[in-house]
């Protein structure tokens, strides 16, 4: 038995491509070290037929050993399935009973021979379900296991599990990053592909957020570790997919119920085959080809597939749900900053107050702003790159408002002019003239404000064009900033309405509003929207990455900031729709083909062992479909026409 679970070892490893977990690769060896068993008891009894006929009864004595090696575990599983109404075990139930009609009527090598084949077929089927999941699986392999932890100037190693927040960790080149952090020292290029599915690397330094799961490409970076490795992005967005995974569409609930009559009336239907043509084989071929393995995939192929597709796009889908609600959605609200401008702003003006220089006045505002995903914030720390600023203050960010920083007896604020004022601060002019502003007051003293240019993303008004070409009705933009600043921003592209100086709970009540009319699909950064992505119909952050409040927001969230991907998940919940429906069609008629085709005698049980699993290939097929948006396949005939114009040109005369 040693040697069978070897072989049922081996004949997994050439499948280490796919990433099967544990749990996979011992459920798969089990099942193939027990139709290995099966299969040299089996021989033997074969064998021993075969040179001594009067042996017959020890033969059937290891038929009936062969039978119960590979029929037990099948038959456990049915009576489990059976006593919790687990429709997911309709196969072993199915092919329990036949099994034990074919024992009862002595015709051992149909017993043997049915379950084995469904093993070995089964495989192959688990191997094509397997790698429609190398996008998540493959994902959990990026994160590195181990760290170097500098601990006064020396570096050890170390289980990445074991590192806190604080710590400080070195990156060296070709390293990759177990935790969440901020660079303290150095520069390097990130490969950040595998979580946003840009193919350029960034570069980072000083004062730069760095994420599990991506990979430094060249220099030396000393990291502070801001998460612990079990609440680092990296893993909440692979227990996200993998939660999204299991989820059942409204679908596969109908199915679900479906199965509830299926297996009563295959019995019947066997049962009555049986009683009038006396014929037991073709009854055992009814309960053999009726195995429902198809129905099983109708959803779950599909939302796998477009899980995978998602995610080599940078785009992680927390909820399934979002295919029912994408495919009617007639409305999309835009957040502005971060959203459909850049996100990195430009600083075009420094304005001192209290401050004695602007280095002062910088070095205050990243102490705080560094720890907050705010295009400002973000855009104040790029500023502060050279310079040596604090990193010790407490931070506390209020969405839509400002970042509170506390150290000791100072309290430093950085934000919106209503933010300070809310706090009692009085500002010294109105800004409403001047852009987007951002103020900093320290120990109540107001030090002075740096005024952003916020830049239209390059592929906004493309991503609009492509949203209305698509049927989205309406397109609105809502945001904090003044009027001036936000009629500038949308000028160049269409929108239908523009709702500015809003606070977050009046972008919600907005946002209720429109859902009263429209299927709502709310597109924002995650930070200071979050209510207004948990209230919308289908919520999508953008940019999302390293931001947990975005990933748990949003029912959708765009790791990078391509704004490409929102035309792409509308179309791509299409026709995971379309291949739902699709596969339900499929595998009804497959299996109600196969129970006739049984019936009168076509499909043998053992023919049926190797055909029942048809439906379930073409369901997988079928699903394999989902990778291909619309807009793919219409490129791909272009191309193919393309290609073929030169072929078909009538010849040039030669000169």
């Amino acid at each position: 038995m040693k040697k069978i679970d070897h072989m049922a070892e081996e004949s997994l490893k050439d499948r280490s491509v796919t990433y099967i977990s544990d749990k996979d690769k011992k459920k798969l060896s089990g099942a193939i070290a027990s139709a290995a068993a099966a299969l040299v008891f089996f021989a033997a009894g074969l064998l021993l037929n075969r040179i001594d006929p009067a042996q017959a009864s020890v033969a059937e004595l290891l038929y009936l050993i062969s039978v119960l090696i590979i029929g037990i575990p099948v038959l456990a599983t049915a009576v489990k399935g059976l006593l919790h109404k687990d429709v997911s075990a309709s196969m072993e139930m199915l092919v329990s009973v036949a099994m034990l009609v074919a024992v009862l009527d002595g015709q051992f090598i149909v017993a043997v021979l049915i379950p084995v084949i469904l093993t070995v077929v089964h495989f192959f089927e688990e191997k094509s379900i397997m790698g429609g999941r190398d996008a998540i699986e493959g994902l959990k392999q990026m994160q590195a296991h181990s760290a170097l932890l500098l601990v006064d100037g020396k570096e050890r190693e170390v289980n990445a599990e074991t590192l806190k927040e604080g710590d400080v960790i070195l990156v060296k080149s070709g390293m990759a990053l177990p935790i969440d952090g901020t660079v303290l020292q150095g520069e390097a290029n990130m490969d950040q592909k595998s979580l946003t599915g840009e193919s350029l690397p960034k570069s980072v330094g000083k004062g730069d957020k760095v994420y599990a799961g991506t990979t430094s490409i060249d220099g030396l970076l000393t990291v502070r570790v801001d998460k612990a490795y079990e609440d680092t992005s990296f893993n909440r967005i692979v227990q996200l997919l993998e939660h999204a995974e299991e989820m059942k569409l409204p679908e596969a609930l109908l199915v679900d119920r479906f199965m509830k009559y299926y297996i009563p009336f295959v019995l019947a239907v066997a049962a009555l085959i049986w009683f009038f043509t006396k014929d037991i084989s073709r009854a055992v071929a009814v309960l053999v080809v009726s195995c429902p393995c198809g129905y099983m995939l109708v959803s779950s192929a599909p939302i796998i597939a477009a899980l995978g597709a998602a995610s080599k796009r940078g785009v992680l889908i927390k909820n399934p749900a979002f295919i029912e609600k994408l495919t009617q959605a007639d409305s999309f609200i835009f957040d502005k900053t971060g959203t459909i401008t850049n996100g990195t702003l430009e600083a075009v003006e420094i304005k001192r107050f209290a401050a004695e220089s602007e280095e002062e006045l910088l070095k205050t505002a990243a102490a705080v702003a560094h720890g907050s995903l705010h295009p400002a914030s973000k855009a104040i720390v790029r500023l502060c790159k050279e310079l040596d600023y604090d990193m010790d203050y407490t931070i506390t960010e209020t969405a839509g408002n400002g970042v509170t920083g506390k150290k000791n007896d100072d309290v430093i604020l950085l934000g919106s002019r209503r933010y300070l004022e809310k706090t009692g601060y009085a500002l010294p002019c109105d800004d409403a003239e001047t852009g987007s502003t951002t103020w900093v007051a320290k120990n109540e003293t107001v030090l002075g404000c740096v005024v952003f240019r916020d830049i239209l993303r390059d592929d906004a008004a493309q991503t609009f064009d492509a949203l209305r070409r698509i049927g989205v009705k309406r397109i609105s933009v809502m945001t904090g900033d003044n009027r001036v600043e936000a009629q500038k921003i949308t000028e160049s592209v269409s929108v239908d309405e523009l709702h500015c100086e809003l606070l977050p709970e009046q972008k919600l009540e907005l946002l209720k509003k429109e859902k009263e009319a429209h299927t709502v699909v709310m597109v924002g950064d995650g930070i200071n929207d979050s209510p207004a992505l948990r209230e919308a119909d289908v919520g999508v952050a953008m940019g999302a990455m390293g931001s947990n409040t975005a990933i748990e927001s949003a029912d959708i969230s765009l790791m990078n900031n391509t704004m490409s991907n929102l035309p792409f998940i509308v179309l791509l919940a299409r026709k995971t729709k379309d291949v739902i429906d699709q596969n339900i069609i499929i595998a009804f008629l497959t299996s109600f083909i196969m129970i006739f085709l049984a019936a009168i005698g076509v499909i043998s049980p053992i023919l049926g062992a190797f055909l029942h699993n048809a439906g379930a290939f073409i369901v997988l097929f079928n699903s394999a479909r989902v990778t291909k948006t619309e807009e793919e396949q219409e490129d791909e005939e272009d191309e193919e026409k393309e290609a073929e114009e030169p072929r078909n040109a009538p010849d040039e005369p030669a000169e």
